[in-house]
């Protein structure tokens, strides 16, 4: 029998429930324009977003089912799915447009930063054309492969939602992780009580050790878990206590390339550690990261070929115009209507100086990726969906057909990126939409409403995530020690490579050769690789969250008790990244507005060094207790009653 027969939802098809409402949509835009700027704050820091589809789904519930006293799953379900586009479109546009602002701070090349107008289009384009890809999709690989795509993050988010019974308890710990991020975030960064970071330096050795203690960055580590984490620390570990003193010892007073006429010794006299990793790391970082994205990308090279091929079969059977409520898509004709406008306006647009034919051949390369997204967290999940990989293949592809069709120098590059931008975006929010589109099929939403939320939440992150961005560069700018933007910076080091001859292959290289050694270990490449650009302080605070997380799932305690605890932590942590990305954005304003000096207690404290350190550890201490109060002991206390 067919799997789609034999399948039945939550909500029968029979059954009509709220769903697109004017609550639903007010709080998914809200919820969408918040997790995008927080996740756009998180991956210019550390180069990775996280899901903002359960802890949004969790709010959903808390807001519809306690607060308003409704019973409706499928409007918590709307609301997840319009607030969930926020972090992918979010995730897309910094992982690309950052470049262009970092080469408009290059004087010589005469470059002007994007305008907000021609972001927001970028972002526009590439999230609608995401989502009107998954529409003829969905009865391929969500309907026909039920039960042979799990896709995790949908199915779990599924599984939040029917568990609603604990609704308002679940949503005040993301609201309690939110608010205690946000008060940690502002006595770090706010009024500079405390050091953010504590690095330990031994004399006479040119390595360095030490962590943040940012709410947001232990969170990510307890989402990602010990083994990401782990691998990240392990790439930190080669590059700041292996290769910084490799180079500082034997350079010397050696003056090598990129290191703007000053000796080794000088760059490590006038800026320790650091100076050697921007100068010279970053460049073997961005190599490990190109060549780690390219692997992953030849790794799922029989799969995307299998799944392009069978995406393309099922197509035929699509159910737009069914009767069955659960079976009702957006209807073909507006999808390929919108779809040739998007096309049009992408040959339009300024930012992209493509004629017709390249405009339909970055549509054309936009569905092949959509497929492969939605195929691939499908069955590995969001995290292991390799969007950088796909970036940077699409990056090298369009570079290197516009230098050959004469287009380089500012205008070349500018192509590039905002090429690349539109297919990452797309890649992003289309993996989005299917773990979305799963989450329907299993309660029993009307794929046509999930596909409009979809749309409303593409275009309201489009509209502010150009806004985000200006703030966020105005405020510290793109690659400083505040917004490091990896990916970007990696994208740009890319086209600037293929555009001229400019850059220090030869670091590049190494990175990439280190890619290849770890991949030939086994070791999972973009993590590790991640780790090696990212400072090690950094990787530090991420591991702590790991070992948080370790520890939880190895506690001898009923199956049921470990899952609670843990996903309690989930969310705590969720709340946390959400809290502490608003308050950067808050600070962010505070910094264009000349208000934050005013409030900076660093200088009129001016405490010894031991004294700061300290008080920063103590800092660190309580987000961890904090942490354990809403996870470990929230548990045990309901547990002793």
């Amino acid at each position: 029998m067919d799997k789609k027969t034999e399948f039945k939802p939550y909500i029968p098809a029979s059954k009509v429930t709220p769903e697109l409402t004017v609550t639903s949509i007010i709080m998914g835009v809200l919820l969408a324009v918040i997790f995008g700027a927080a996740n756009a704050y998180l991956g210019l820091r550390v180069g990775m977003t996280v899901s903002a589809s359960i802890p949004a789904a969790v709010i959903a519930m808390g807001v519809i089912r306690v607060i308003m006293k409704k019973n409706s799953i499928l409007e918590s379900n709307v609301v997840q799915t319009i607030g969930s586009a926020g972090e992918s479109v979010a995730a897309g546009a910094i992982f690309t447009i950052p470049a262009l602002f970092l080469w408009a701070a290059d004087d010589s090349l005469g470059m002007e930063k994007p305008g907000i107008l021609e972001i927001t289009l970028i972002a526009m384009i590439g999230g609608l054309l995401g989502v009107f890809f998954m529409v003829p999709l969905r009865n391929a690989l969500i309907v026909r492969e039920h039960g042979v795509l799990p896709y995790p993050e949908g199915t779990a988010c599924a599984e939040v939602l029917l568990a609603g019974e604990e609704g308002g308890s679940n949503a005040s710990t993301v609201f309690a992780g939110m608010g205690f991020a946000a008060l940690f975030k502002f006595i770090i960064d706010g009024i500079k009580a405390v050091p953010g970071e504590v690095s330990l330096r031994v004399k006479g050795f040119a390595g360095e050790i030490g962590t943040q203690i940012y709410p947001a960055v232990m969170s990510v580590g307890y989402i990602c878990g010990f083994r990401i984490s782990s691998y990240m620390f392990a790439g930190g570990v080669l590059s700041w206590l292996v290769l910084i003193p490799l180079i500082v010892m034997f350079g010397g007073d050696a003056v090598i390339y990129p290191g703007n006429d000053q000796t080794i010794a000088q760059i490590f006299e006038a800026g320790g550690a650091s100076g050697i990793w921007s100068n010279y790391i970053r460049y073997i970082g961005a190599g490990a990261l190109a060549a780690g994205g390219i692997i992953s990308l030849i790794k799922s090279l029989p799969l995307i070929v299998r799944t392009f091929r069978d995406a393309l079969k099922g197509m035929g059977g699509g159910t737009g115009n069914s009767a069955l409520r659960t079976e009702q898509d957006l209807n073909m004709k507006i999808v390929l209507g919108a779809i040739a406008v998007l096309t049009l306006l992408i040959w339009l647009i300024p930012a992209v100086p493509v004629n017709l034919l390249g405009a339909i051949i970055i549509v054309v390369f936009g569905f092949f990726f959509a497929t492969v997204s939605s195929r691939m967290v499908g069955l590995v999940g969001s995290s292991n969906n390799p969007v950088s990989g796909m970036a940077i293949a699409t990056l090298l592809i369009s570079t290197l057909i516009l230098k050959a069709t004469g287009m380089t120098g500012a205008v070349g590059m500018t192509a590039a990126i905002s090429i690349g931008s539109i297919i990452c975006i797309i890649a992003a929010i289309s993996g989005d939409t299917s773990q979305d589109l799963k989450t329907g099929y299993l309660l029993g939403s009307t794929p046509k409403k999930q596909q409009i939320g979809e749309v409303i939440g593409v275009l309201a992150s489009a509209l502010a995530i150009g806004g985000t961005l200006y703030l966020l560069d105005n405020a510290w700018g793109f690659g400083s020690e505040e917004l490091g933007a990896p990916q970007a910076t990696l994208m740009k080091m890319i086209v600037e490579g293929v555009m001229s001859a400019e850059l220090p292959w030869g670091l590049v290289f190494v990175g990439a050769f280190i890619a290849v050694l770890i991949e030939v270990m086994g070791i999972p490449v973009l993590p590790f690789a991640i780790g090696v650009y990212l400072p090690v302080q950094l990787n530090a605070c991420i591991l702590v969250g790991g070992i948080i997380r370790l520890i939880f799932d190895k506690m001898k305690k009923e199956e049921n008790k470990k899952k609670e605890i843990v996903n309690d932590g989930i969310l705590f942590c969720s709340g946390m990244i959400a809290g502490e990305g608003l308050v950067g954005i808050l600070l962010a304003l505070l910094a264009v507005f000349d208000v934050a000096d005013a409030i900076d207690l660093s200088e009129k404290l001016n405490l010894p060094e031991v004294v700061v350190n300290i008080g920063s550890l103590v800092v660190f201490g309580l987000i961890i207790l904090t942490l354990l109060k809403f996870s470990l002991w929230k548990k045990t206390k309901k547990d002793s009653k």
